[in-house]
C-alpha cells in the first residue's frame, strides 16, 4: 500500500512548530499592553538571525514598510517577518535560508488588495535590495493597503 499523503520537509515541520508557538505567544500577548513591542521584537530577532545577504534585504524591507505603511503591524508568521492589517496577514518576507531556496521572497496574502483581472502575482523573488526594488516594493505595498 502506498502512502499518498505528502510528507513535510524538516523546514516545513519547523515552520509549523513556529506557527503554533506564535499562536500561543499571541494568546498571552493579547492581554498585554506591550503586545506591539513584543511582536516587533520577535520580527527583529528573526531578521537578526538571517544570513547576512538575506538580513540586509529583510532589514531594508522592514524599514520601508514601517515608513510607507505604518498601519501594517509587524509580527512573525510561520517564523517569518510579516505585516498585518486588522489582524490579517497582508505581506511577508521569507528569507532564502528558511527553506533552503536560492532567493528570498516577498509575498502577499489574500487580504492584500493586489487583485488585477483574472490573474496576478502574489510572490516576488528578491535577489538584492536597490532603488528599483525599493520602488517596486513601495508600489506593491501601497496597493496592497489600498493607497
Amino acid at each position: 500500500m502506498s502512502d499518498a499523503t505528502p510528507k513535510l520537509s524538516a523546514e516545513e515541520r519547523a515552520a509549523m512548530k513556529e506557527y503554533l508557538a506564535e499562536q500561543k505567544a499571541q494568546a498571552k500577548r493579547a492581554k498585554s499592553a506591550n503586545e506591539a513591542a513584543e511582536n516587533l521584537a520577535d520580527v527583529l530577532d528573526k531578521i537578526a538571525k538571517m544570513a547576512p545577504g538575506d538580513r540586509k534585504i529583510a532589514e531594508s524591507i522592514h524599514q520601508l514598510i514601517a515608513r510607507i505603511a505604518p498601519e501594517l503591524a509587524p509580527k512573525t508568521w510561520y517564523g517569518m517577518q510579516a505585516y498585518f492589517l486588522d489582524g490579517k496577514v497582508v505581506a511577508f518576507f521569507q528569507d532564502g535560508g528558511k527553506f533552503k531556496s536560492r532567493y528570498s521572497t516577498l509575498g502577499f496574502q489574500q487580504d492584500a488588495a493586489l487583485d488585477d483581472g483574472d490573474m496576478w502575482p502574489t510572490s516576488f523573488a528578491v535577489l538584492e535590495y536597490n532603488s528599483a526594488v525599493e520602488k517596486r516594493i513601495t508600489e506593491l505595498v501601497l496597493k496592497a493597503v489600498n493607497r
